[in-house]
């Protein structure tokens, strides 16, 4: 099982020490975790991830060159077309950049909107519905996913926090969970906004 620390901000190098498998960077300025700095050198083993909400492909490329990001997380409401768009973008920098599209989840979800885009990303992201497009500290009901009708891996957000553990052990065991990739985790290992708790990521890490 792959680890997402989303919402680096401010000791992107501590937490980086405990060598999770993706970093998240939020460049949407209206996240109270927006990052507009350096990210600083990370282990290889780390893949860098920008988290864009509707933005400018343009802009997204430069970030991209800028900061050698390795992933993109689409958190908004882009298309198929515009997802399409972005990765023919990527291909031009001969570098291989995954592409997650993120989809919000309550109680209920049309898995059938994610059809258009099984050939325009490589991962889907779950993450809960709230006010924000990230980062709303609550937990969907994960048992949504035995209706998950593609094969394609995803990364399972949304409230996940040290209590969660329980609750992962048992999704793991469910027949949903055979294409979950990675458990993506932000809001709940905060001290403050963009600052995480290095002791509460260790646990989760180490029981992970």
């Amino acid at each position: 099982m792959k680890l997402k620390i989303c919402g680096m901000k401010l000791n992107t190098s501590e937490v980086a020490q405990l060598r999770p498998d993706y970093l998240g960077f939020i460049f949407w300025e209206h996240s109270a975790r927006f990052f507009d700095g350096e990210i600083p050198e990370l282990p290889h083993t780390i893949n860098k991830v920008g988290v864009f909400v509707d933005a400018d492909i343009d802009y997204i490329i430069t970030l991209v060159k800028k900061h050698q990001l390795q992933g993109l997380q689409l958190h908004g409401h882009e298309s198929p077309e515009y997802c399409r768009q972005v990765a023919e973008k990527l291909m031009k920098l001969n570098k291989k950049i995954e592409i997650i599209k993120v989809f919000s989840i309550k109680d209920e979800f049309d898995f059938e909107s994610l059809m258009p885009y099984e050939d325009v990303c490589d991962f889907y992201l779950f993450d809960t519905k709230g006010k924000l497009p990230g980062g709303n500290g609550y937990t969907f009901n994960w048992s949504v996913l035995k209706n998950y009708p593609s094969n394609k891996p995803f990364f399972l957000s949304g409230g996940i926090g040290l209590n969660s553990l329980d609750k992962i052990n048992e999704f793991m065991k469910s027949p949903e969970s055979k294409f979950c990739y990675a458990i993506d985790v932000n809001s709940k290992f905060e001290i403050d906004q963009g600052l995480k708790n290095i002791e509460e990521l260790q646990k989760f890490k180490e029981a992970l």
